[in-house]
């Protein structure tokens, strides 16, 4: 007959590893794979690469709300991403894009320590820096070029990741499309690249970090 004791300690191991499972909720194992250097579908929110957001954000599946108007005359604010956990529906990453703003409010992040951007598209300025108080693992980056002002505010990061470089690497996918064509008179939104089944077609307000 199996030991009592030992019946004991393996019914503990099962449900500790039960309650790890249901902590973990929506989120996979970590994965440290760098994020594409490609834009490819399928997409979010028109523009966004799914493949990244799930990297950086751990979240498989997210749910995603926002578009990104690539016609505005720039007086008005361009678009938003909002990526949530399923789970708990709480945001993950919000991604914004307005019109430009001072740059003076990037030389103020260069000057506080944060990391520059290389000029991802002509004439732009920009940096990306981990949260100052390390909470939640969060990470910004934020690039003004040819009148646009993009934000990519990974609010809840994965633990192990090298979050700054994944706001980073994400500016560096999306910012060729985003600010280029939100300046360019002729865009036609038809072109844009499909959105993918998660995405749903509403815009909510963008939060500050």
């Amino acid at each position: 007959m199996m030991n009592r004791p030992f019946v004991l300690v393996m019914t503990l191991m099962c449900v500790l590893t039960l309650s790890a499972a249901c902590q973990n909720g929506d989120t996979a194992s970590v994965d440290r794979t760098p994020l594409p250097t490609v834009a490819a579908p399928p997409y979010i929110c028109d523009h966004v690469p799914l493949k990244a957001v799930e990297l950086m954000t751990g979240v498989r599946g997210p749910l995603a709300r926002g578009r990104f108007n690539l016609t505005s005359d720039g007086s008005l604010d361009m678009g938003v991403c909002v990526v949530r956990r399923r789970s708990d529906q709480e945001n993950v990453l919000v991604i914004d894009l307005s019109p430009g703003k001072d740059r003076a409010a990037i030389e103020e992040y260069l000057d506080d320590g944060a990391t520059p951007l290389p000029e991802i598209v002509p004439g732009s300025i920009g940096a990306y820096f981990k949260s100052p108080s390390g909470e939640n693992n969060a990470a910004y980056a934020h690039l003004l070029g040819d009148g646009s002002w993009l934000s990519v505010k990974l609010e809840i990061g994965v633990e192990g990741r090298d979050n700054a470089a994944d706001v980073a690497a994400m500016m560096k996918l999306i910012a060729p499309k985003l600010i280029t064509d939100a300046r360019a008179p002729t865009a036609d939104p038809a072109a844009s690249p499909s959105a993918s089944p998660s995405a749903e077609a509403a815009s909510p307000s963008s939060t500050e970090d």
